[in-house]
């Protein structure tokens, strides 16, 4: 298993959610996050420059198996893309196990709901 965790523009996020969707990942969590880049730039407004380095994201958190990491960062990675700085980053990381509070059920057949 592995956790998949993506920082995307907030303007992006409904598109990627719905490619997760068509994927058939309809289960993770998400966050309202502010970062710091190296792009640094100022921007003026009404006589006034407001400072924009700090970035406004969303921070998607998604474990999944194995057999599904590729098509998940596939979806996020085509559905945030606009080309231009500050599109986001995609960290992958091992998940040694996962445990079902409700049942004690454990490993990789929890992640999903059983059909």
């Amino acid at each position: 298993m592995k956790k998949i965790e993506a920082i995307i523009r907030l303007t992006k996020y409904e598109e990627v959610r719905k490619a997760l969707e068509e994927q058939d990942i309809t289960f993770f969590s998400y966050w309202d996050v502010r970062g710091v880049g190296t792009a640094v730039e100022g921007h003026l407004y009404r006589g006034t420059v407001y400072d924009t380095s700090i970035i406004e994201r969303r921070l998607i958190s998604i474990v999944v198996r194995d057999e599904n990491v590729d098509k998940t960062v596939k979806a996020i990675t085509d559905a945030a893309r606009t080309g231009e700085i500050g599109d986001g980053r995609i960290f992958i990381s091992d998940v040694e196990n996962t445990y079902k509070i409700r049942t004690g059920e454990s490993g990789p057949e929890t992640l999903y709901i059983k059909k």
